[in-house]
């Protein structure tokens, strides 16, 4: 997505958060207080009817008892629409832990809901949950309200805006993450058209042919340990080399002795 540039209102809308975010931090209001000023981004940033779109204390049916969301994001409306994300909220003076994203991510699979944001008013995590065997959270996007830039969070914010949401954006978004992964990108780089594109160039670049075990080991030495661990789980296929068919020896002609014989005539 290609960032534009930030407008006054939506710049006078970010400053007018970080300074709410910032009163509430100094009072240590709780959660509930953290909660109703939170609800105001989705208003006032992000551009949702809060009273149309936002479903508080959403209700989670898992295997025991029944638990609340803060706030579950609804784009479609009827009986069988499934929230477009779920927003699990922390007091503002508790920093975010992986125990947090726990709890957000249990909640998500129970419904069957691909995004989780996890905020504390300070700090924003995007998550994406893949229903696999066993379901895998992975982080979209991060940003932090007091220090990071005005156009960055104006960009992040958008991600989750009404309008995108409603477009789309994020499953755009997951689907590109998901095609660059570091695997697949090496994947294509050690497939066999890949090296043998290399072997010509640099056989045009310095005259000297490589075989394709050279320009493997040459990868490996560029990589670091993460993806060489990857490599590992990769399948090379180096191209198959020519069989060279020796020709038949040509038999050694014989000479073949014919033997005259003599017709006597008889008188």
């Amino acid at each position: 997505m290609v960032a534009q540039k930030i407008d006054k209102a939506m710049k006078k809308a970010l400053l007018e958060a970080r300074t709410m975010i910032d009163d509430i931090s100094k009072k240590d209001a709780n959660e509930a207080e953290t909660r109703r000023r939170i609800e105001r981004f989705f208003d006032k940033i992000m551009g949702y009817d809060v009273f149309c779109h936002i479903t508080r204390e959403h209700a989670i049916h898992g295997v025991g008892d029944t638990e609340h969301c803060d706030f579950a994001i609804q784009i479609e409306n009827g009986d069988k629409a499934k929230p477009a994300m779920l927003v699990e909220i922390k007091k503002v003076n508790i920093d975010l832990s992986s125990k947090h994203l726990k709890q957000a991510a249990s909640y998500a699979i129970n419904i069957g809901c691909e995004w989780v944001l996890l905020t504390n008013g300070r700090d924003w995590q995007l998550y994406h949950i893949s229903f696999e065997q066993p379901p895998q959270t992975t982080l979209i996007e991060k940003w932090q309200l007091m220090t990071d830039d005005l156009q960055v969070l104006a960009d992040k914010f958008d991600l989750i805006s009404y309008k995108c949401m409603k477009r789309g954006t994020l499953e755009q978004l997951w689907q590109k993450r998901n095609v660059l992964t570091p695997r697949n990108i090496l994947k294509v780089i050690l497939s066999e058209p890949s090296i043998g594109l290399i072997r010509r160039e640099l056989k045009r670049a310095a005259g000297i042919t490589l075989l394709p075990e050279d320009v493997v080991s040459a990868i490996r030495r560029l990589l670091n340990e993460s993806a060489l661990t990857e490599i590992e789980a990769i399948k090379i296929s180096f191209p198959s080399k020519a069989k060279v068919i020796p020709k038949p020896k040509t038999a050694p002609q014989k000479t073949v002795e014919v033997e005259a014989s003599t017709e006597q005539s008889v008188n």
